[in-house]
């Protein structure tokens, strides 16, 4: 849910409503030329990297490295620095931001609100109880 909410914010390739190019003749593409049109992209992909760097703090570990079944033993992948593992894990999520824009078309509205409405909230609103119940329960 959050990766899908994090294209939806980013504006990306199945939820670029705002920036329909092709039914603004390309949009802001022909609005700006110059440096305002390379401010723009740049904004973008900047916006794009935060939400990946987020994506990887908040559920791939940060700094640290993902390494299964090292049985205790000294592994190489121990002895790459924190700062490379969180800069290969966001360059991942970015590319895979850059690969959903390429592989999916746009979204129609009423199957965009149906997506929100009809499963995200429910889902996320289930989840707030869940979670608040167990911790309700657990202390």
């Amino acid at each position: 849910m959050f990766f899908v909410c994090a294209l939806a914010e980013t504006n990306r390739a199945p939820f670029d409503h705002a920036e329909a190019e092709s039914e603004l003749v390309s949009g802001f593409n022909t609005e700006y030329s110059a440096m305002t049109f390379a401010l723009f992209f740049l904004a973008e992909y900047a916006h794009i990297i935060q939400m990946s760097l987020i994506t990887a703090l908040l559920f791939c570990g940060g700094w640290l490295p993902i390494i299964p079944f090292t049985n205790g033993e000294i592994h190489p992948w121990l002895t790459i620095p924190g700062y490379w593992n969180l800069a290969i894990k966001t360059t991942f999520f970015t590319f895979v931001f850059i690969w959903v824009r390429a592989s999916f078309p746009r979204m129609r509205y009423d199957t965009l609100m149906q997506l929100l409405w009809k499963s995200y909230l429910p889902l996320s609103l289930g989840f707030l109880i869940f979670v608040s119940s167990i911790v309700l329960i657990t202390t």
